[in-house]
């Protein structure tokens, strides 16, 4: 480092740094605090979608249980808001044996899906509704899409019921065997007894 020996010659080489990096040091200065406020602004852009994305999803459920026609479009963009309102309005389906309109607010929830523990959930549901319709092979080919190794003795025990229905009591059987390796289950345990009767 050069040792300046009169006050002159350091701000003169104050100077030349300025003019050498001064344009860099404020368009840097400028581009750094621009990024900062653009990532605090989409930040607050964000929590105010997931908010509005939860009080629509408060209003379609308060619709729901009121019995108005709902509309899940809505929800529109917002997927897990979405797959839940439908479940929830194919469990009004159901309950009110309406099991055609169960089965299309499943599929439509199954669609909007991208969790692999939701789609399990979403998936099952289905396949219990085509069973019900008497879908068998439609049930069965539910339960093979869901691939989550957290859903595997569930689809097993589903399978196994979907089996029974269709009169197959020996692949039933396999069926809660599985789900029984897969985990313990007293339901299943039970299952299993009463098709060893």
């Amino acid at each position: 480092m050069d040792v300046y020996t009169t006050e002159e010659q350091q701000v003169e080489a104050i100077k030349k740094w300025w003019r050498d990096n001064g344009k860099a040091v404020v368009i840097g200065a400028v581009v750094g605090l621009g990024a900062l406020y653009g990532w605090r602004y989409f930040q607050s852009q964000q929590l105010a979608n997931q908010a509005q994305a939860s009080q629509q999803y408060e209003q379609v459920l308060s619709g729901i249980e009121s019995g108005d026609t709902v509309s899940l479009s809505e929800l529109e963009g917002h997927e897990g808001y979405r797959a839940l309102a439908a479940l929830q309005l194919a469990q009004k389906h159901v309950a009110q044996g309406e099991l055609d309109s169960a089965q299309a607010q499943l599929k439509k929830a199954q669609q909007a899906v991208k969790d692999d523990a939701l789609y399990g959930l979403v998936t099952t549901r289905l396949a219990r509704v085509e069973a019900e319709l008497e879908n068998y092979s439609a049930a069965l080919n539910e339960l093979d899409k869901v691939t989550a190794e957290s859903w595997t003795a569930k689809v097993a025990e589903i399978r196994g019921d979907v089996l029974l229905r269709q009169g197959d009591k020996q692949a039933a059987r396999d069926a809660y065997a599985a789900s029984l390796a897969a985990a313990e289950s007293p339901t299943v345990n039970m299952k299993l007894d009463n098709l060893s009767q």
